[in-house]
């Protein structure tokens, strides 16, 4: 992986690239929930097809392999927020990384940070750019947790604030979970989310929208 500072350097220096000349920039992030085990994988899906940064919280890094995520992916966490920041004027992650990404994917989705992102709390990298995010771009979801979990009261509340922002939800199927419960909460495999973000992007393209 690249270095942090550099990798900082080259989400402005990309930014003015036309959007009808180059790959799709997907944003994917992951949050504290076991379903990350298979981010490394989702970043292999999408890598090959468009142009991916990766964000992670601190609770995800539990379960990421960051040596399984392909080498020209950056992965930006919480340490790399403020890292290059210095004065002034100077470029702030956050917003970087929400001017430069096409579509964002939170995959997964762990119940504490869509409870966060529903009441608009930004206290990481991911939930700061997800207060910044412009919602005229695609947003999609894919939660993971226990059946208890999913079937708690605040979920459905969760859910329906995000929806009323715009943000698309990949829902979460039926399986055995981590914890040895079979029941609903496991997110989506990661070959469909991918085909559902690809579908939607190069649909809305033969539309004639070149703003994805």
């Amino acid at each position: 992986m690249m270095a942090r500072s550099e990798a900082v350097s080259s989400v402005g220096d990309n930014m003015s690239v036309d959007n009808g000349s180059r790959k799709p920039r997907i944003l994917l992030a992951a949050s504290g929930s076991v379903a990350a085990v298979k981010f490394a994988n989702l970043c292999h899906c999408f890598s090959e097809w468009a142009e991916v940064r990766a964000v992670a919280t601190s609770a995800s890094l539990h379960f990421i392999d960051r040596e399984a995520i392909p080498k020209d992916i950056v992965l930006y966490t919480d340490e790399n927020e403020w890292s290059s920041w210095t004065k002034l004027g100077d470029s702030v992650l956050h917003i970087e990384l929400r001017k430069w990404a096409d579509i964002m994917v939170i995959a997964p989705l762990s119940a504490n940070t869509l409870g966060k992102i529903a009441g608009g709390l930004c206290d990481n990298l991911l939930t700061c750019i997800v207060r910044a995010w412009d919602y005229s771009k695609p947003f999609f979801v894919a939660p993971a947790m226990n059946t208890f979990m999913w079937n708690n009261p605040f979920t459905e509340r969760h859910l329906i604030a995000i929806d009323e922002l715009g943000i698309s939800l990949i829902p979460p199927v039926t399986k055995r979970l981590a914890c040895g419960d079979y029941g609903n909460g496991a997110m989506a495999e990661p070959a469909t989310i991918y085909s559902t973000v690809r579908l939607f992007y190069e649909s809305k393209a033969q539309q004639g929208n070149g703003d994805v």
